[in-house]
């Protein structure tokens, strides 16, 4: 069984600001309950007891917040790793002490409904070094939109034209020998590890599903998860422990 969670809690929330020039994005509230505290619960309820926090950005704050809400702390282990520098949605790992078995990283600014155990069995089938879970999005240009040949003879013309791509969710599981490409105090993103990964021949996996999510460090996707979240908040807050096997 998987026990073991990263969450990425060190960003600065630049896309959030003003709410994030005080406040770390983490704790950034949904409803009446910060981002991360609903994280925890989800992860409690199915069945992960280890959690470890990478901070940054105002650090001493999210340490408070843990520190005063001391039954987050009931059933899971909650432990920090503190970066001076950022080194990136990937280089912070290699900070991170005792991922020796299978592990789950995310962000901690997601809010979503999605199985992490279902997530973590797609995982395990598939054989893959990481997976990437991923979410259809549908986006929409307010424009209108220009087709035209090299002689700038207009071919088409498509007035707010919408598209689908496949997008990361922020979630993601590891498998220990991925640590091999990280150096420690290194900056290293998510896409350029992904790649380097492509690039030696290793299977990345994608968790295609249909859970909902969104990225609350975009001003428009946090306004719709507060009203979301106010009509239906045990959607993603369990009342009572639900623990999935896996």
């Amino acid at each position: 069984m998987v026990s073991r969670v990263v969450i990425l809690a060190g960003g600065k929330g630049t896309r959030l600001r003003p709410f994030t020039a005080t406040f770390p994005k983490p704790l950034v509230p949904i409803g009446n309950m910060p981002i991360l505290e609903i994280l925890i619960r989800q992860l409690k309820a199915q069945g992960f007891n280890h959690v470890t926090l990478t901070l940054g950005h105002l650090s001493a704050l999210i340490r408070t917040f843990l520190a005063q809400h001391q039954s987050l702390n009931k059933d899971v282990r909650i432990d920090f790793v503190e970066e001076e520098l950022p080194t990136g949605t990937s280089g912070s790992l290699a900070s991170v002490p005792g991922l020796d078995d299978t592990f789950l990283v995310m962000n901690g600014d997601v809010l979503t409904d999605l199985s992490f155990s279902r997530l973590l069995e797609d995982h395990k089938r598939s054989g893959a070094s990481m997976t990437i879970a991923t979410h259809r999005k549908q986006v929409k240009i307010d424009l209108g939109v220009i087709e035209a040949d090299d002689d700038a003879r207009l071919v088409g013309y498509l007035e707010k034209p919408g598209y689908q791509y496949e997008v990361s969710m922020g979630v993601y599981v590891y498998e220990p020998r991925v640590l091999k490409l990280i150096r420690r105090g290194q900056y290293l993103d998510l896409p350029t590890l992904v790649q380097m990964l492509v690039n030696r021949g290793e299977h990345v996996h994608l968790h295609r599903n249909d859970a909902f999510w969104l990225d609350i460090g975009r001003p428009e996707d946090y306004a719709r998860a507060q009203d979301i979240f106010e009509k239906d908040p045990g959607r993603f807050v369990p009342s009572e422990p639900q623990v999935e096997q896996f």
